[in-house]
């Protein structure tokens, strides 16, 4: 087995029901290559796949519990198999009060996987006693009891977040048209209806935003330059806090009357605004035909 030193690997771990799945989404977030309910005898496979990504890979997530049956006795020998090989990992150990996880039992109204016949608190107790060894191991335990959604977020974020760029927000630019309707997954709406409009330019009526011609009219007006101005200086000081709020994904739509000439300039020069700030930012223009 060959040691690759570049890959940052989070087995994560613990009760049933502490937040395992929760904390996997919130690395994903971050940029981690993740995977769900890996049986631990493939733990090997997996970090081959990650070193065949030529640097793709370099940060990795996967949670090993009970789900995996007969498998999860397994752990044990496949961490010791990835550290006699040299190789550096971290177990993060999620654990959670009897009455916190009774509770979650009861809301979803799932079995206990220890105890899928029986009384939940007694599979919850059995567990615990299971994973006594491993949790000694673990590097990190997070105690979820009284943890909501967006605290264990940042609670993920401050164990593991020293590499995370912050300006890694995927942003999602979306030109349309009023007429047609707003886009329903958009967080912000802008309306650039207020800009001269190049439809009533005979020789511009046919051809759309992406095009030179377009472009220049509409963003060398004055007005145009002092709202994206402001509008861009907005949006340095908004994206931070949506960061610092949990939020990876945001959706900005920007509407003309008809999604075709001054909407998509706009959300264009959005677009080259964001990745120069590194961000990363995808661009769609609705109605634009």
């Amino acid at each position: 087995m060959v040691h690759w030193k570049n890959l940052n690997l989070v087995v994560i771990t613990g009760i049933s029901g502490a937040g395992k799945t929760q904390a996997l989404q919130s690395l994903e977030d971050m940029g981690f290559f993740c995977v769900d309910n890996l049986p631990p005898s493939l733990l090997e496979k997996f970090v081959e796949l990650c070193a065949q990504s030529q640097g793709k890979i370099n940060r990795a997530a996967v949670v090993c519990d009970l789900r995996g049956g007969e498998f999860f006795s397994s752990l044990n020998q496949a961490l010791l198999d990835l550290q006699e090989a040299g190789f550096r990992y971290e177990i993060l150990f999620l654990e959670a009060s009897d009455e916190a996880l009774v509770n979650r039992y009861k809301e979803s109204r799932r079995r206990h996987p220890v105890s899928p016949q029986g009384n939940i608190l007694e599979g919850i107790r059995l567990e615990k006693e299971q994973l006594i060894e491993l949790r000694g191991k673990a590097n990190k335990i997070i105690d979820t009891s009284d943890l909501r959604t967006a605290q264990m977020k940042d609670k993920i974020r401050e164990l593991f977040g020293k590499d995370y760029d912050p300006a890694r927000l995927s942003i999602a630019v979306i030109s349309f048209g009023f007429k047609y309707g707003m886009p329903l997954d958009a967080d912000n709406i802008i309306d650039v209806r207020f800009l001269p409009n190049p439809y009533y330019i005979e020789e511009l009526k046919s051809l759309n935003g992406r095009d030179n011609q377009v472009r220049d009219y509409v963003l060398s007006n004055p007005i145009a330059s002092q709202y994206l101005e402001r509008f861009f200086h907005m949006l340095e000081f908004v994206l931070p806090y949506y960061l610092k709020e949990g939020k990876n994904h945001l959706v900005i739509g920007i509407g003309c009357t008809g999604g075709q000439h001054r909407s998509v300039a706009v959300a264009e020069k959005t677009a080259e605004f964001l990745r120069q700030k590194n961000f990363l930012c995808t661009v769609n223009h609705r109605d634009i035909d």
